[in-house]
């Protein structure tokens, strides 16, 4: 039993680190594989490991923009230090919006739209999004190339947009990148800001799941728990390397049209066996 649970761990935590950052839904696929493969747990517990195993996943992120990220680094120049405060402000002021309609909406979104009808239908509307937005944009050049060239008015619409992302299925990644590109920034400062957007998002959301559950584990459940964030790590590194160079010569298309493949085929398949 033991072996297994950690076996499903591992499973998601793959999972987990392969859609927290292609913009397909890391929460609805995590929703959709426990329909198939569901820890052996009690419901607060699965709840929580949900929302923590992304500590994993953000810790990728950190690790891989640590430098970028840091403003006390002493090879910075006095200017690329403020730049960086500079980009903190903005991702503090993207984060707002979903912060405080996340608190307030938490537990009522999880009992209403935490249900493979709501990621599938989510999934087939994003991905329809994704495709139209970038046919609308072909050939078109970006007005914001950089990070710095950011303003906060930008950054706190695009945090507008993380508020959607509150419904599974439509995905934290997916909805920030898609306002992004629709408030002018290029493919590439989408998703780098999407990613530092996720590091004071997730690292609270995981917090308020931990501070909900307890911090009192069992020994098999802080186990399950460690190899999902662990696994979940190594895997993100692999995915933001992948997605970053990816989108320097593609566009999102591909994503939009698995979005949509996927979504038909999770409504078709709860149809037959309703």
């Amino acid at each position: 039993m033991v072996l297994w649970e950690l076996i499903k761990a591992v499973i998601l935590g793959i999972v987990e680190g392969i859609t927290e950052w292609l913009p397909i839904s890391s929460t609805g696929h995590m929703i959709l594989v426990e329909q198939f493969l569901k820890l052996d747990m009690n419901e607060d517990f699965i709840e929580m490991f949900n929302v923590v195993i992304q500590l994993g996943a953000i810790l990728a992120v950190v690790v891989i923009y640590f430098n970028k990220l840091n403003p006390f680094d002493g090879r910075k120049s006095k200017r690329e230090k403020a730049d960086t405060m500079q980009l903190w402000y903005k991702v503090i002021i993207a984060c707002l919006p979903a912060a405080v309609i996340g608190l307030l909406l938490d537990d009522w979104m999880t009992e209403h739209f935490y249900n493979s009808t709501v990621v599938a239908v989510a999934l087939i509307v994003y991905g329809i999004l994704f495709i139209i937005v970038e046919w609308r944009h072909r050939g078109k050049e970006p007005k914001v190339t950089d990070l710095n060239r950011l303003t906060y008015r930008t950054a706190f619409l695009i945090g507008v947009f993380q508020v959607l992302s509150l419904i599974p299925g439509t995905s934290r990644s997916g909805s920030t990148i898609l306002g992004g590109l629709l408030l002018g920034a290029s493919r590439y400062v989408a998703t780098e800001f999407t990613f530092f957007l996720a590091i004071p998002v997730m690292f609270g959301a995981s917090l308020l799941k931990i501070v909900k559950f307890g911090f009192s584990f069992t020994g098999l459940e802080a186990a399950v728990l460690l190899t999902g964030m662990v696994v979940a790590f190594v895997v993100s590194i692999l995915a933001i390397k992948f997605l970053l160079s990816y989108i320097k010569n593609n566009s999102f298309t591909a994503f939009g049209i698995y979005r949509i493949v996927l979504g038909a085929l999770v409504l078709i398949y709860f149809a037959l066996n309703a």
